[in-house]
C-alpha cells in the first residue's frame, strides 16, 4: 500500500464529510499527520483540481475535478448503461421514480435516478450514498451477497436515519432471508419519513449480484395493500431484464419465488 496515496484519499474523504470546509490544521489532526505534510497533500490535490482553497477563509473544500471523475465513472458503468432504458420503462409503467444502486460498502451508491413522469418538482439523487440497512436497494443487494460478506455487513455499524430504521442485526437477517425467498426487498419509511422503496437484485454474467433496481415513492401508494404485490412483480421483472442484458445466467437468483 502506498502511504501517500492512502493519505490523499483520506484527505478527500474528510473533506467530503466536512461542513463546509476544513483548514490545514484541522485536516492534519483528522488524518494523523503533521501540518506540513497535510499542506503538501492539499497543494498537490489542488494542482490536480481535486480540492480548492477558499481565498477568504484559506480553508479547503472538494474541487471540480472530482465531478469530472464522478461523471466518467457513471458514464462508463455497465449496470447504469444497461439499466437506463429499463428504468425509464418502469417509471412510465407504474408512474413512480426509479433508482439503480450498487454497493459501496457499507453504503449504497445511487448510480441512476429516473424521475417519476410529470412536472412535479423532484430532486436528482444520482450520486447519493445511502446506508445499506435503511433502503430497499441495500437490502436487495446484501441479501444475495456471499454469506461471509453478508455477515460482515450485519456485524458492522447499522445506521438509524429515521425513527423506524432497522438497526437490529437479527431483525435485518430475518428480512434478508425473506428477500432471498421473494426476490424483492422493501423499506417502509426507513430512509425518509413518508417514503417507501421496493427493490430487486440485478445479477451480472458471473451470476453474482451487481446491484439493484427499485421504486421510490410515497409509502401510502407503494405499500398499499392492493398495489404492493403488483409493484413488486413489476420491479422484479425489470430487474431480471437488466440481468439478462448483463449476461446473467438463468439460474442467478432463482431461489427466489413470490
Amino acid at each position: 500500500m502506498i502511504q501517500a496515496v492512502q493519505r490523499a484519499v483520506h484527505v478527500l474523504r474528510e473533506l467530503a464529510t466536512a461542513t463546509p470546509q476544513l483548514g490545514v490544521t484541522a485536516l492534519a489532526d483528522r488524518i494523523g499527520v503533521s501540518k506540513p505534510t497535510a499542506h503538501a497533500l492539499l497543494r498537490t490535490l489542488e494542482r490536480e483540481g481535486l480540492v480548492c482553497q477558499d481565498p477568504e477563509t484559506a480553508r479547503y473544500q472538494l474541487g471540480p475535478g472530482l465531478v469530472v471523475l464522478g461523471n466518467a465513472y457513471l458514464d462508463s458503468h455497465e449496470l447504469r448503461a444497461r439499466a437506463a432504458a429499463w428504468a425509464d420503462h418502469l417509471a412510465g409503467r407504474v408512474d413512480s421514480a426509479v433508482w439503480v444502486g450498487v454497493l459501496n460498502k457499507p453504503d449504497v451508491l445511487v448510480i441512476h435516478h429516473q424521475f417519476r413522469p410529470g412536472d412535479a418538482l423532484q430532486t436528482l439523487e444520482t450520486g447519493a450514498s445511502l446506508p445499506w440497512n435503511t433502503c430497499a436497494l441495500g437490502k436487495a443487494i446484501v441479501a444475495f451477497l456471499p454469506a461471509d460478506q453478508r455477515e460482515q455487513l450485519l456485524g458492522g455499524e447499522l445506521y438509524r436515519v429515521t425513527s423506524v430504521s432497522v438497526d437490529d442485526p437479527l431483525v435485518l437477517k430475518s428480512q434478508l432471508d425473506g428477500v432471498r425467498r421473494t426476490g424483492y426487498a422493501l423499506d417502509d419509511q426507513e430512509l425518509t419519513l413518508g417514503d417507501a422503496g421496493i427493490a430487486a437484485p440485478v445479477f451480472d454474467r458471473t451470476g453474482l449480484v451487481a446491484g439493484a433496481l427499485g421504486l421510490v415513492g410515497p409509502v401510502e401508494r407503494l405499500l398499499a395493500d392492493d398495489m404492493r404485490r403488483d409493484y413488486a412483480i413489476a420491479v422484479r421483472e425489470v430487474a431480471r431484464g437488466v440481468s439478462r442484458d448483463l449476461g446473467a445466467p438463468r439460474t442467478a437468483g432463482l431461489s427466489a419465488s413470490m
